[in-house]
């Protein structure tokens, strides 16, 4: 029953077309950051663990854990973008923050494939504490 469902729905093209659209909308990858790094009017913020933070993150970024976003709205601003990156393509945190900052009523978007991606596939730039 559930296999039949998902073929049915693997051809609804409406269903595809809003999900895709909805999908660039909100998810960015690791050149698109640096474009929109460039250009000004975001906010980066990496939700991991402090200490992962202070030993690499984007340049730019500001740390604020997941667990700790809805206690630091005051270090964002809803006149910019905030983009949020956590560890991985496996890790839920960074669309859980955004999730949470969505419900706050901020702009955001997800880095996809976090830092690691960052560091590793495109090799891009990192700073320390």
């Amino acid at each position: 029953m559930k296999d039949e469902h998902i073929k049915q729905v693997r051809r609804d093209c409406k269903k595809a077309y809003e999900y895709f659209v909805n999908n660039l909308a909100f998810t960015l990858g690791p050149v698109e950051l640096k474009h929109f790094m460039d250009k000004g009017g975001i906010r980066v913020v990496d939700v991991r663990a402090k200490e992962d933070y202070d030993a690499g993150h984007i340049p730019g970024a500001i740390s604020i854990p997941k667990a700790e976003i809805a206690d630091n709205l005051d270090k964002l601003s809803k006149e910019e973008i905030t983009i949020v990156y956590c560890y991985n393509q496996q890790c839920h945190l960074g669309a859980n923050a955004c999730i949470i900052l969505a419900d706050f009523e901020y702009p955001v978007m997800l880095l996809e494939g976090g830092y690691k991606v960052w560091t590793e596939d495109f090799r891009f730039a990192v700073q320390q504490n």
